[in-house]
């Protein structure tokens, strides 16, 4: 199945994110013209109305640019210049890929961000379903990993060992709920779908959205590659940690990838990474470089000479590579109650 820009599984899926009726209403282009009384530049993918609320909807079907935030903003002040009056209106950018500079600029500008299934051949709603409470938050998966470790237990003693608040736990519990993740039996939770679990965190926060480059260096292999390189970083004091595969394989033992080492790295220090150890000619192994969404750096281990991410958060990168990691996802959740 190719997702088309109004395609009725992604007007579903955004309707489902949206947490909008099935039955509000679609418009086209023409309506909002004729609103705006002006012909636009450009005009949004779609526009949905639930109420007095329109929602204008720019699809993307690769990556959402800064460009894109742009033409939105655009429209919002073209808008807004009709004076009081003019219905509400909500700007949403549906995307399979956004990187976090632009996401974060949206979230500023109070633009919403939808993130589509990135493998197209994937159901849109029967695996996992959009909700307003993300799983993948920094507190949120302190809470699920938490009780992946654990197995069954309260949402007090989740709350108590992660140290966050009740009404967090308890918003997180119940949003695993809703989804079918987790069940409660009395005042205890547990897991009851981590193939569910896997594939809500590959939509909320895919690994694609992290990455800001690919290095080719000048190594044959990524053990190898990663022990030189955590030398090297740890003695510059350059905050690093590598993560999914590398970190993946060598807490489980399941299998290493020889052709690329993942890791952890402020984009202030990229240059330098590349300085160090790029190899212009584009022979060796790639460095899959990715910039960090929350702290990755204080809870580090070190195996084999090489500074990996926390279990937890390797966990979490593992499940954002999707599908291609998946054998390796499940191998580590296997592991997870010994790490």
């Amino acid at each position: 199945m190719v997702l088309t820009e109004r395609s009725p599984e992604v007007i579903e899926f955004i309707r489902d994110a949206l947490d909008l009726p099935t039955g509000s209403e679609i418009l086209e282009a023409a309506n909002l013209h004729e609103m705006l009384s002006q012909d636009l530049p450009f005009q949004p993918d779609i526009i949905l109305k639930a109420g007095e609320q329109f929602y204008l909807i720019e699809v993307v079907s690769k990556v959402a640019s800064l460009d894109t935030i742009a033409r939105m903003q655009l429209l919002r002040e073209l808008w807004r210049h009709k004076g009081p009056g003019v219905p509400e209106m909500v700007l949403v950018i549906a995307a399979r890929t956004i990187r976090p500079r632009a996401e974060q600029l949206a979230e500023e500008l109070n633009i919403r961000v939808i993130h589509l299934p990135w493998t197209p051949g994937l159901p849109l709603k029967h695996e996992y379903r959009p909700s307003k409470s993300r799983i993948t938050t920094e507190k949120s998966w302190k809470v699920v990993s938490r009780l992946l470790k654990e197995k069954s237990t309260s949402i007090r003693q989740l709350a108590l060992r992660e140290g966050v608040s009740y009404g967090w736990a308890h918003k997180t519990i119940g949003t695993l709920i809703e989804q079918k993740i987790v069940e409660r039996n009395d005042s205890y939770v547990r897991i009851v779908d981590v193939k569910r679990l896997l594939n809500g965190i590959a939509w909320e926060r895919p690994m694609k959205n992290l990455k800001i480059a690919e290095v080719p260096i000048d190594f044959s292999e990524s053990i190898p590659a990663a022990r030189d390189i955590s030398y090297t970083l740890e003695r510059q004091k350059i905050p690093f940690a590598f993560t999914g595969y590398t970190s993946g394989g060598l807490y489980t033992r399941y299998a290493v990838r020889q052709d690329a080492v993942c890791l952890y790295l402020e984009e202030k220090h990229l240059d330098l990474f590349e300085e160090f150890f790029g190899e212009p000619s584009g022979g060796g192994i790639q460095a899959w470089v990715y910039a960090p969404d929350r702290d990755v750096f204080t809870d580090t281990r070190e195996i084999e000479g090489i500074t990996v991410a926390s279990p937890a958060q390797t966990l979490l990168d593992l499940a954002g590579l999707g599908y291609s990691a998946m054998d390796l996802t499940k191998a580590m959740v296997d592991i997870y109650v010994a790490l």
